[in-house]
């Protein structure tokens, strides 16, 4: 966040947010950052003028908790301001080849589902397990008072959960799809 400038705009691949102010961008990368991405620049298009400069192309980062890619197109101008050149505007979008739409899911996908969850509680791996939940995700779970809303508030859930080494069964199964999700709302139980 120190890199933007005063009066910098973020306006971010997977954020609806813009971030207009300095605890705004540090907020988006808090949450950004717990996926350790590393970026690389495919194509870059830079303009300079007295005191400013833009970056505008393609990068692709590289999700260093699973492995995933994500490219998008970004834009960057750059001001000088107080002896640092700082980021005064930053776009950034996923391309929309990258953007999956419609794809289809049965219900007995959507069920196993569960055994993949199921399979990271077996790991013991509060981490393995934290990772089954989306960006969005959230938990509210059987044995704590508190929702968890992000990757490290599901995490410190399952680092003590896990302690007492559970297995689930799904006792009935309620299965839900539309396009791009899907809900398995039931009853489970654990041993």
């Amino acid at each position: 966040a120190n890199r933007y400038s005063k009066d910098a705009v973020l306006l971010p691949t997977v954020s609806d947010i813009p971030r207009t102010d300095y605890g705004l961008i540090k907020d988006y990368f808090d949450n950004f950052l717990q996926k350790k991405p590393q970026g690389e620049i495919l194509e870059s298009n830079v303009m300079i003028g007295t005191n400013w400069a833009q970056d505008a192309g393609i990068y692709e980062f590289t999700m260093g908790v699973d492995g995933t890619k994500v490219k998008g197109r970004y834009t960057f101008v750059y001001v000088f301001e107080d002896g640092q050149w700082k980021i005064a505007q930053h776009h950034s979008s996923v391309m929309p080849e990258g953007i999956t739409v419609g794809q289809k899911v049965t219900e007995d996908q959507v069920k196993n589902l569960f055994h993949l969850w199921n399979d990271a509680l077996a790991t013991l791996d509060s981490s393995a397990v934290a990772n089954r939940y989306s960006k969005d995700a959230v938990l509210l779970p059987t044995v704590s008072d508190i929702p968890r809303t992000d990757y490290g508030l599901i995490k410190d859930y399952f680092d003590n959960f896990l302690q007492k080494k559970p297995q689930g069964e799904i006792l009935e199964s309620n299965v839900m799809i539309g396009t791009n999700w899907a809900q398995d709302a039931g009853i489970y139980e654990f041993t």
